[in-house]
């Protein structure tokens, strides 16, 4: 079985966090504001890099909800929001800050994508418990 470590974790962070980065950030530099750009142009390059990033969003997504569930999700959503809103009244976050709230967004979004990559060697370390796929039998 696989050994999972802090490595794991940050390789996980990093590629959920490139995913949801490369798809929109408020920089302008991303794969929705380069589609955008010329639209309704659309070249053959970016059909095929939307069609590579929409393949990685469901197997992303597939496997947070597989792992933590849609309660895992929202409680997960919840807790972050708790956590900005202790954040913001301790004055260490603008709200009137747009793109800092945009960017905090993204990496919640790329924190609970990780979670959902991770939750399997997490539970397994926790609790001793092996996560498995349901078979279904023909």
């Amino acid at each position: 079985m696989e050994t999972f470590t802090s490595v794991g974790l940050l390789v996980r962070f990093l590629l959920a966090l490139a995913l949801v980065l490369i798809t929109f950030n408020p920089s302008g530099h991303s794969f929705l504001h380069w589609l955008a750009n010329g639209f309704p142009a659309v070249t053959p390059l970016k059909v095929a890099t939307g069609l590579a990033l929409l393949i990685a969003w469901i197997v992303f997504i597939r496997a947070t909800l597989q792992s933590i569930g849609i309660v895992g999700v929202v409680l997960m959503g919840l807790f972050f929001v708790a956590l900005i809103w202790l954040l913001v009244s301790w004055g260490w976050i603008d709200m009137t800050n747009k793109g800092a709230v945009i960017w905090i967004a993204l990496v919640i979004v790329s924190l609970v994508l990780t979670a959902g990559l991770s939750w399997a060697h997490i539970r397994r370390r926790l609790a001793g418990q092996t996560s498995v796929d349901e078979v279904e039998e023909p």
